[in-house]
């Protein structure tokens, strides 16, 4: 498929995005401009007829459908992977979907509301033999790569905490706010932090504690402590009802570094 092997031979990666909300809009579908010696914006899926007609008018793009319509899009356009921008609710189906039809999957984050499902997709990508990925940008982010060589060459000395803030208000009605569609500021936020613990120290936390103050079925702000091999400790607040704030502090045995913006 292109997708394996795509560079070589010269052709493009052609790719469907799946959904059309507020991250598709501002940050999927407008990427695809810098990424024209590689890959193609071809299809669009999406369950909103209006803003169909008018993100295909927008990209110039001939082939949409409906999210019942998924494998005929995939087939008619050739695409040989999905950029899945859906609710987190419905990452899954979608996920299993594309697979089912051999497509690879770029996933936005989180990659499922839990483990579980997390694991049955992945289980179906091998299955299937395509790849599967979190569309996480941070790890190619040039901020995050420079801090992260910082601490690998030594300069804090052993790296003992790690320290997050990051939050932001959230507008009413908001997706992030509604339960039945895996909203929260944990699953929103938490996992930039918790991704950032987990490369600042290299290893898996041992445990976590956290205390939620939730609001309309979601956690509206999350506190937490992971507690990692080698008496290290990470601590993280995540908020959707504060000021805008993205903010992380690495402490050593002998520096510190502060990152501000850190996620945004």
């Amino acid at each position: 498929m292109a997708a394996h092997h795509g560079k070589q031979d010269g052709k493009k990666v052609r790719y469907a995005v799946v959904g059309a909300g507020n991250i598709a809009q501002v940050a999927v579908m407008p990427a695809f401009a810098h990424a024209k010696e590689n890959s193609e914006l071809v299809a669009l899926i999406s369950s909103d007829a209006t803003k169909r007609a008018e993100l295909c008018k927008e990209y110039q793009l001939e082939i949409a459908g409906d999210y019942s319509e998924l494998e005929q899009v995939l087939a008619r356009g050739q695409i040989d992977a999905v950029y899945v921008a859906t609710p987190n609710s419905l990452h899954k189906e979608h996920v299993l979907r594309a697979a089912a039809c051999g497509v690879h999957v770029l996933c936005e984050k989180p990659l499922a509301p839990s483990v579980k499902d997390c694991e049955v997709m992945a289980q179906a990508c091998r299955d299937h033999s395509v790849k599967l990925m979190v569309a996480y940008r941070l790890h190619f982010e040039e901020g995050t790569l420079s801090a992260l060589q910082l601490l690998e060459e030594g300069k804090l000395g052993d790296l003992r905490v790690f320290d997050s803030a990051f939050g932001h208000n959230v507008r009413p009605g908001d997706i992030r706010t509604k339960p039945e569609v895996a909203g929260g500021a944990c699953l929103d936020l938490g996992v930039y932090c918790i991704n950032m613990a987990r490369h600042v120290f290299q290893a898996e936390p041992l445990s976590v504690l956290a205390s939620s103050i939730d609001r309309d079925g979601v956690d509206d702000t999350t506190t937490a402590v992971l507690r990692f091999e080698g008496e290290r400790v990470a601590q993280f607040t995540v908020s959707n009802s504060t000021a805008s704030t993205s903010s992380y502090r690495v402490v050593g045995s002998s520096g510190d570094l502060r990152v501000e913006p850190a996620f945004a």
